[in-house]
């Protein structure tokens, strides 16, 4: 029987690259897998060359709700072009030598929240994720270290498949006194569906000098008025597997 692990992902500022090179770093409109599986990687206190264990966490079938989206914020940097100790500070090129400003732009989202689901059989496996959620040996971070998350991102396990559980889960955008949640939530879900869109943004290695990542498909869900009235009483309950 299926098991999906939930994760909450909310903060000020968060950012899901996949084309991140050099002066441009970008972000998509939702967290990517590799972006969740570092997360949890954090939580267990994994090392960057166990490819072993990234490989389980990469087998897991991932997907995220939009309860909030974010608003596009593009960063301004620049790196060097002064001085440091009364000498000229740049940036260390490949030849040893200096250069000077670097200018980059970081775009991320702001006031965003996820809800965020990785379904498995192996359910001893998500007991294990969720208790390192619960206790993390490193600190987790949303897409970047500079953005931690704004709530604690274990929610818990539920039984059932991936859509199920992330369309009956009570909505969490709510603000102030509104609590009904919008029609038309969007779901961002794997699939191996050849007709669904290419990511590659599935982590085959985290190792400092040797990152890859391998490709996956996902399909763009909306949920209708009926499915988006996501009372607690009629929501999936959490399973002590």
């Amino acid at each position: 029987m299926s098991h999906t692990l939930l994760l909450r992902l909310k903060a000020p500022l968060q950012s899901w690259g996949v084309q991140s090179r050099f002066s441009h770093r970008d972000t998509l409109r939702e967290p990517t897998k590799s972006g969740v599986i570092g997360l949890l990687g954090a939580a267990l206190g994994m090392r960057r060359d166990d490819r072993v264990l990234l490989a389980r966490l990469a087998r897991l079938r991932f997907g995220v709700r939009v309860d909030r989206e974010g608003l596009p914020l593009t960063d301004y940097h620049t790196i060097g072009g002064g001085t440091a100790r009364g000498r000229p500070y740049g940036v260390a090129t490949a030849a040893g030598a200096t250069a000077g400003a670097v200018v980059s732009e970081r775009e991320c989202l702001m006031d965003a929240d996820f809800l965020a689901g990785l379904e498995s059989d192996d359910s001893p496996f998500l007991r294990e994720l969720d208790a390192a959620l619960a206790n993390p040996v490193w600190p987790l971070y949303l897409g970047r270290r500079c953005f931690p998350p704004a709530v604690p991102p274990r929610i818990g396990i539920c039984a059932g498949r991936l859509e199920q559980v992330l369309a009956t889960w009570p909505w969490m955008g709510a603000r102030g006194r509104k609590r009904t949640s919008p029609p038309g939530l969007r779901l961002v879900v794997e699939t191996n569906d050849t007709s669904g869109e290419m990511r590659y943004d599935c982590p085959l290695s985290f190792a400092v000098h040797d990152r890859s990542y391998g490709p996956r498909r996902v399909v763009t869900l909306f949920l209708t008025p009926e499915e988006t009235a996501l009372k607690e009483s009629d929501g999936c309950r959490i399973s002590l597997v």
